[in-house]
């Protein structure tokens, strides 16, 4: 008995395991069965109209905010060195000491010319009171009047005279110690203590650069700058001065800057502009020189029809290819003309209509006029464009 449930379920298994096999295989004209493939499963999306910013992507070098060149209003030797190379510093810290010996004595000597002519202005003063006293009695001419008068009027001029040399020799005595014109980062020094200061030098004692502000310098045909303009007013802003452009450093990494459309001038000899982008630096990571990319809007494109560059096939002769589901299930491929790349997608600009369905993974597994299986596209973040 035992032997015979056995047998029973050896072929149950037996016919169960034909049963299964039969189901994939169907019977040709000649009665043998042959294999069935399943649809080919594809990955796919739907087409929307977009509206994108088309993007140039241009080098362009980097010019410090504000330089200010250090150089001295009085010459002298110089006695210290105020400050550390390459620090920053603050509009009007010290940053040379230049020896003041000579500026304060002249000084004192100025204010003692100021003193002398202003006790002169006193007793010219005193001289027309009485003059004025004795005039109606007749007790003095008229001409000695006059002279009083006029005594007085050149002791004000000189006591004015000697006022003026004495608040220039002040400058000269403050002067002594340069300052920094501008905030920013100096560099380094040009001039040692010890060294002569002359005001007549063409070689400055430091350099300083404002860096927590940039300009970005970018050359671009004439030709492009109309469009550069409009890409502003077709987006959401409205003033063309605020243009948003993107600038990558060496290293990669991005900084938002805008572009001025101002002091805009044609190279006559290539036709180019050069476009100037204000960037902010508070990391100092632009530096004065350095070559960066930057990113200009270029255009807009209303109603865009935009497909992952995975999903573009090329037939023997390298012409650009989709391959389109319909409402069947049916991939059909059809030659399609692209336009830009815009963040790793093609623009197409012809042979695809709006709402279509666009395989985007798994063309080499679909057969063209075959059904397929389809699976949404799930689109990846981009990696940064280099």
């Amino acid at each position: 008995m035992i032997h015979q449930l056995r047998a029973a379920n050896i072929l149950l298994a037996v016919l169960a395991a034909l049963g299964l096999a039969g189901c994939g295989q169907r019977s040709s004209d000649d009665g043998s069965a042959t294999a069935v493939a399943p649809p080919a499963l594809v990955t796919v999306m739907s087409v929307k109209p977009e509206t994108v910013t088309l993007i140039d992507d241009l080098p362009g070098r980097v010019a410090a905010f504000r330089t200010a060149e250090i150089r001295p209003q009085v010459g002298g030797i110089l006695e210290k060195r105020l400050f550390d190379q390459g620090s920053e510093v603050e509009a009007g810290q010290p940053l040379f000491q230049i020896n003041a010996d000579v500026f304060t004595a002249e000084v004192g000597s100025a204010a003692a010319v100021l003193q002398r002519v202003e006790a002169g202005l006193v007793r010219a003063q005193g001289k027309l009171d009485r003059a004025k006293q004795l005039l109606p009695s007749s007790a003095i001419s008229r001409e000695a009047y006059d002279d009083a008068v006029a005594g007085v009027a050149e002791a004000k001029a000189n006591v004015a005279e000697a006022a003026a040399t004495l608040k220039r020799k002040q400058l000269d005595l403050a002067f002594s110690t340069v300052r920094a014109p501008i905030s920013g980062r100096t560099g380094q020094a040009l001039a040692s203590e010890g060294a002569l200061a002359a005001v007549a030098s063409t070689a400055p004692l430091a350099i300083i650069q404002q860096i927590d502000r940039v300009y970005v310098d970018v050359r671009q045909p004439a030709s492009q700058l109309d469009a550069i303009r409009e890409a502003a007013r077709s987006g959401p802003l409205d003033d063309a001065s605020t243009l948003p452009v993107t600038i990558v450093a060496a290293g990669g990494k991005a900084v938002e800057g805008h572009a001025l459309f101002s002091d805009i001038s044609v190279d006559p000899g290539t036709g180019n502009v050069t476009v100037r982008i204000e960037v902010a630096n508070p990391d100092r990571l632009l530096l004065p020189g350095m070559y960066v990319r930057a990113r200009l809007p270029r255009g807009v494109r209303r109603d865009a029809l935009l497909v992952p560059q995975e999903a573009v096939v090329r037939d023997p002769a390298g012409t650009p290819q989709l391959l389109i589901v319909d409402d069947r299930k049916r991939a059909a491929r059809r030659t399609v003309g692209l336009g830009e790349i815009v963040g790793r997608r093609y623009i197409v600009n012809s042979g695809l209509q709006a709402g279509e369905t666009v395989v985007v993974q798994g063309q080499d597994r679909a057969k063209d006029d075959a059904v397929v299986e389809t699976a949404p596209f799930a689109a990846t973040a981009a990696p940064a464009a280099n």
